[in-house]
């Protein structure tokens, strides 16, 4: 494994752990606001990573898009919600899908804001390149999981705008969830730039609330 590589991985695991930890634990307290303590009940809501690693998700699938020099995504597993507990079930589904990527832009503030002291103290390069990627990341995060497919946020966001019966029939794309990733990640940007849907679509949202965010902080990229 060549240096850089290596290099790319330290910066980008780390940052990623952080990220979708705190994107899971974010849907169960909003889920528990709204009357479902079903992840507090199975202790889910905690920041400690181990309690939210899915060997898949956090570990095998970002090493992978590391090597392969992809977009490094990933997630954690996800925390219980029984829409049945919530107040007002179709209404609360989308403000719990809402809270996770909500988290992950105003994580990407703070890191932004880390960052910009970083620069302004002539931080390490580590440090610097690790708060840049953990600003992106989110970002990246928050877009990709406003997808309106399931199992991402979007898509229960989509379920929780159609009617009953339509969103019922729309929640069943989710048995095929593993599948989807795989083949926005891995499989179409190695079939034709064209076919690169998070590349072509995604992408250019990323850079522009990237760009939005670090500008607020005054930095260029």
């Amino acid at each position: 494994m060549d240096s850089n590589l290596i290099y790319r991985i330290a910066i980008s695991l780390v940052p990623l752990m952080i990220a979708i930890v705190f994107h899971e634990v974010s849907h169960g307290l909003v889920a528990r606001k709204l009357g479902d303590p079903t992840a507090a009940e199975r202790g889910r809501l905690t920041l400690n990573p181990l309690k939210h690693v899915d060997p898949f998700g956090t570990v095998i699938l970002p090493l992978l898009l590391a090597i392969s020099h992809a977009p490094i995504f990933g997630w954690a597993k996800p925390v219980p919600v029984d829409y049945r507990r919530l107040k007002n079930p179709r209404r609360d589904m989308v403000l719990v899908a809402l809270a996770g990527p909500g988290m992950n832009v105003l994580l990407a503030l703070v890191g932004s804001a880390i960052l910009a002291a970083t620069l302004s103290f002539s931080g390490p390069r580590f440090l610097v390149d690790a708060a840049f990627v953990f600003v992106i990341t989110n970002v990246f995060l928050a877009v990709f999981n406003m997808i309106p497919l399931p199992p991402f946020d979007g898509g229960h966001v989509a379920e929780g705008l159609l009617p009953p019966r339509l969103g019922q029939q729309f929640r069943k794309i989710g048995r095929y969830s593993l599948l989807v990733f795989m083949i926005l990640l891995l499989v179409l940007p190695q079939i034709s730039p064209k076919a690169d849907i998070v590349g072509r679509a995604v992408d250019p949202i990323v850079d522009t609330i990237a760009r939005f965010v670090l500008g607020i902080f005054n930095i260029a990229i």
